[in-house]
């Protein structure tokens, strides 16, 4: 192996490992908060890669009518717990609040021809319709059995994630999609040249885990979230909302998720079903922050995108037993050393 081929292989498992870091990072925080394994993380990738992939072809993403039905299903759930409780006065105020964006996100997308938005628009708007899949998915399923064992979770979120993978077959087909790069310049530094590309997808990453960091240990609602994952009931006692706060979480999964679609799109072809592997590898990641550590997750992220990278080099056919099994020894460690403690009884 010579230097420009190590060059090569660190830039590539560096920009993957990065992509893996925002999914840890989404996946510790969706578990600290509502104890969730969401196996679906990387569908957010996947359904926003595709979307922006089918907005730069000049057509409307099917995933505006998504999150258009799933909104009203939200709707009909909240309207009926309202008339139930005898507070039908406040329907108008939920339909704004459930409603507007994805009809003002369906009225764009239905009156404006994608092909002649801009490029940066294009991939605004993929966000925007991504994101709210998240509060949408988490009222509609998890809500309602907020109080169930971690493996009742873990369970349902494997169904959810089949759901979701037959819907995007449905509403994308089962061809790969691979978005436009926003830049092919390269950054020559001595012998050495770096794709522009793989700067600015490990840049934006590491300013959203800095920009978490900052959330969590810094801001009140950062805090609120952190006491809601270490204690649920407490937090309902001292005034968090923790209802609000699994919705927020799984807000701030699907964004996460959307910019990672964005950023990998232009690196590899994407399919329908291609968030399954996405999330497996950035749960490797979770595990080795023990599913707790953000920092520690990141890093794990980072470790198992250069340990794919160099292994396709040198065993390709065996890159993601590799991968994989790096979770062994973690989870080895982590057994050794964490004492048991029984699950809260709600």
């Amino acid at each position: 192996m010579d230097w420009y081929v190590f060059t090569f292989l660190t830039q590539d498992g560096l920009t993957t490992g990065a992509i893996y870091a925002l999914i840890a990072l989404a996946l510790v925080l969706v578990f600290a908060v509502t104890r969730v394994i969401l196996v679906g993380q990387g569908d957010f990738v996947t359904l926003s890669a595709l979307t922006l992939a089918t907005l730069q072809a000049g057509k409307t993403p099917a995933t505006v009518w998504l999150l258009l039905g799933g909104a009203s299903l939200v709707c009909v759930k909240m309207l009926a717990a309202a008339a139930r409780e005898g507070r039908l006065a406040q329907a108008p105020r939920i339909l704004l609040m459930q409603m507007t964006l994805p009809c003002v996100l369906a009225l764009v997308c239905w009156l404006v021809e994608p092909a002649t938005l801009p490029g940066a628009l294009k991939v605004l708007l993929s966000i925007v319709i991504i994101a709210p899949l998240g509060p949408v998915l988490y009222r509609l399923v998890y809500q309602p059995v907020a109080q169930a064992s971690v493996l009742q979770l873990l369970i349902i979120s494997v169904a959810i994630h089949i759901a979701v993978i037959g819907i995007s077959l449905w509403i994308f087909g089962a061809e790969g999609f691979r978005t436009l790069p926003f830049t092919s310049g390269n950054l020559d530094l001595g012998e050495v040249s770096i794709s522009l590309q793989s700067v600015l997808v490990i840049g934006i990453a590491l300013a959203l885990i800095v920009a978490l960091y900052l959330f969590f240990g810094h801001t009140l609602y950062g805090k609120a979230l952190r006491a809601t994952a270490f204690n649920q009931r407490g937090a309902q006692l001292v005034g968090v909302p923790t209802d609000l706060a699994g919705s927020h979480a799984f807000l701030l999964a699907a964004i996460i998720g959307a910019v990672s679609g964005i950023l990998i799109g232009p690196i590899t072809t994407l399919y329908y079903d291609s968030g399954f592997l996405i999330t497996l590898k950035g749960f490797v990641a979770a595990i080795i922050g023990g599913m707790a550590s953000y920092p520690l997750a990141a890093a794990g992220a980072f470790l198992v995108g250069l340990l794919e990278s160099f292994a396709s080099f040198w065993v390709s056919a065996y890159k993601e037993v590799i991968v994989f099994t790096l979770v062994l020894p973690v989870l080895l460690w982590l057994s050794l050393t964490t004492h048991h403690v029984e699950e809260e009884q709600h």
